[in-house]
């Protein structure tokens, strides 16, 4: 059986994520992060490496120290994907993660995970209409939001929209290394088998949702890469395909596009999801190809 891939979405898979609900802000404590910061660099160039949780709850101070030291010293901003207007976002959802014809999304579980996946659907209080048409894989990742939002978690809270907004503000250039449409085609060519079990595994894990989210949080907040990358392990060790399109294939890409831009003089802080900055086939590991190596900053 899959583990938990609710894990996967928040720290190496899509930085698209669904919108929250729109709820007061409470008054929280602050509590000291320091996750994990690398830095690439030759005479004339400089990249640092911040590895982001996709949604998080309101009242962890990251943005900060070393963190916040390299990210006021960069010149360009670079994420996993700049988010387009509502319009463009709606236009490539209805086309890659909706079928119109054919089978419905229940009739394509295996019949011994069907009922699993319309509890999920009424604990969540989700009329199955809704998921009739959807894609596997956006069905997973539609699942694998709701509980975590339920427990506090929100994109609001998470690292692209606070380091973006920060940009704005010091008029920083702000690019990405994958398009929105892009992302979205990552998981829609997966086979249609990787889907389903996909989807099945993140109807399994949907119970310990919170504790999963718990756990890799305090792992990132501590700057503890190694928990992060033991995590992913277990996520991905029974399928091959989807390890291959979330995490090698975009760690390899990224890591070229790395060493392109170092011959370019500068300063860039690239803040992508934290599992693909660990483990064994991280970007860091990826670099090596080019003789560049990142260099973990201590603070």
């Amino acid at each position: 059986m899959f583990r938990p891939f609710i894990s996967l979405f928040a720290s190496a898979g899509l930085a698209f994520t669904l919108p929250a609900c729109a709820q007061p802000a409470p008054a929280v404590q602050q509590q000291d992060a320091d996750p994990a910061l690398w830095v690439v660099r030759d005479k004339d160039t400089t990249i640092y490496l911040f590895g982001t949780i996709h949604v998080l709850k309101p009242g962890l101070s990251w943005f900060d120290e070393a963190v916040k030291k390299a990210f006021d010293r960069s010149g360009t901003l670079v994420l996993e994907m700049v988010e387009p207007d509502v319009e463009t976002q709606q236009k490539v959802v209805v086309s890659k993660a909706f079928d119109p014809v054919g089978p419905t999304l229940v009739e394509k579980l295996p019949a011994d995970k069907r009922a699993a996946f319309e509890k999920a659907l009424e604990d969540n209080k989700l009329p199955r209409a809704t998921f009739e048409r959807m894609q596997p894989w956006f069905a997973a990742i539609s699942l694998s939001v709701l509980p975590v939002q339920k427990l506090g978690y929100d994109a609001g809270n998470g690292p692209e929209g606070v380091l973006t907004q920060a940009a704005k503000a010091q008029k920083k250039q702000v690019m990405g290394l994958e398009t929105f449409e892009g992302q979205m085609s990552i998981f829609d060519s997966l086979s249609q088998k990787a889907q389903l079990e996909l989807l099945s595994s993140t109807v399994d894990e949907l119970p310990k949702a919170g504790e999963t989210m718990d756990q890799m949080v305090e792992d990132w907040a501590k700057g503890n890469p190694e928990g992060l990358a033991e995590t992913m392990n277990e996520s991905l060790k029974d399928s091959p395909e989807v390890g291959k399109a979330l995490l090698v294939d975009r760690n390899a890409k990224w890591a070229e596009w790395i060493a392109e831009r170092m011959r370019t003089p500068g300063r860039v802080f690239i803040a992508v999801g934290a599992g693909h900055l660990a483990g064994p086939q991280s970007v860091q590991a990826h670099l090596g190809k080019y003789r560049l190596k990142a260099v973990r900053v201590k603070y």
